[in-house]
């Protein structure tokens, strides 16, 4: 028998299929319906978009020009710039790079941070998607905790247990996916002693950050952090609901010496690619006026699907929904006699709704099941109804 070919040590993820996936691929294949809380794509959840005003602005002449700039034109540039000022944060069309992506915007600061092998801190609970990138990338993933309390917080000594030699970088996602809770101005002071002591960078990834429930008191962003190098991300997949645009950016901040030199550095990076295609630099500016429209809509359908589930569960013995301070998840605190797979499966099987395990996003341990606020309200309230039935007609044994 020939010998594999011999892939790249990077590229070996299991590809075993495993219970959850197997069984959504049944259900599937026996056209049963499944009411999906995991859905994350907000084109996929009837939102009414302003189709004409969109695509309009997709026929411009200027289009069947290229001049690329490494940094993207700076007409989208002073969009975005203005998109912080309209939110009193002051950011200069200098300080931004357009990208393709988040994920494409990682994998230029890992680059730009970190040699093969070298460590990247992220929090957890979080995306799944870290450990792609930082695979792809070649660097090492350390997770620091975040712990719950009655709200989500980070311990900066507990972090600082975790910093060693080839350590880079911190990552926030703020607010954080799934647990929805916003970095605090304490927790940035103590990042950044941290970072300021230890010569790392921080990286805050803000997609959500347009979405804030009345819970939160402060909302908080990275974008105008001086006090140590900062890298924040943003983009039009959540802003604007719009993740087929392909375009998001990195706001470089800090002390203006690092500034100077990690800008230089990541414009090789991104005039090495250029990934950022021309229709879309040219029409982001009337996107972005496009704003309060678009986001109204879904901030609209978050705020009552979340409203609906705190208010069905409020007297249940059977599952919490934990505080969420932003963002389009919630988290779900689940009877632990039964494992998160167990009633995952269960859900699925029986009431044909699909929702995340803890597990999914590195939870700490068992009793999590994660659901989106994006679904349509009807759909949303359906499933959550069968959730709950399910959970009720099995009280835990005594």
């Amino acid at each position: 028998m020939p010998e594999p070919y011999p892939f790249a040590k990077r590229t070996s993820w299991p590809s075993a299929t495993n219970r959850l996936t197997a069984l959504i691929q049944q259900l599937k294949s026996q056209k049963i319906e499944v009411l999906d809380l995991t859905e994350s794509n907000p084109t996929h959840c009837g939102f009414l978009y302003p189709q004409e005003k969109i695509l309009t602005s997709l026929v411009e002449g200027k289009n069947l020009e290229y001049n690329p700039h490494p940094q993207g034109l700076r007409q989208p540039r002073e969009a975005v710039s203005q998109y912080y000022q309209q939110r009193k944060r002051h950011v200069s069309p200098d300080q931004i790079f357009l990208t393709a992506s988040t994920s494409e915007a990682y994998a230029f600061l890992f680059r730009l941070l970190a040699d093969p092998q070298d460590h990247i801190l992220f929090p957890t609970p979080s995306y799944p998607l870290f450990d792609f990138l930082s695979g792809l990338n070649d660097t090492v993933k350390d997770d620091y905790p975040l712990d719950y309390n009655g709200r989500w917080t980070m311990d900066a000594r507990q972090i600082e247990s975790l910093i060693t030699k080839r350590t880079k970088a911190i990552v926030t996602v703020n607010p954080n996916n799934p647990t929805g809770s916003f970095v605090s101005p304490e927790e940035i002071k103590a990042l950044n002693h941290l970072c300021r002591n230890h010569r790392l960078a921080v990286i805050s990834d803000e997609v959500f950050g347009d979405y804030v429930f009345p819970s939160c008191h402060q909302p908080t962003s990275f974008v105008d952090n001086q006090d140590v190098l900062t890298f924040t991300l943003g983009g039009f997949s959540k802003s604007l609901g719009l993740p087929q645009m392909k375009l998001a950016w990195i706001v470089v901040s800090g002390p203006d010496s690092l500034v100077a030199l990690a800008k230089e550095r990541l414009e090789f990076i991104a005039d090495t690619y250029l990934s950022v295609n021309t229709l879309v630099q040219q029409a982001a500016a009337d996107w972005l006026r496009l704003f309060p429209e678009i986001q109204s809509m879904i901030m609209d359908r978050i705020k009552n699907n979340l409203s609906f589930l705190q208010q069905i569960c409020r007297n249940s013995q059977q599952v919490q929904v934990l505080p969420v301070e932003g963002g389009w998840y919630a988290v779900l605190e689940i009877p632990k006699h039964k494992t998160e797979e167990e009633w995952i499966l269960e859900f699925l099987k029986e009431d044909h709704v699909l929702v995340h395990p803890g597990y999914f996003f590195n939870f700490p341990r068992e009793g999590y099941g994660i659901i989106s606020l994006l679904p349509k309200e009807e759909v949303f309230q359906k499933a959550v109804r069968r959730i709950l039935d399910r959970l009720s007609s099995q009280p835990p044994p005594p």
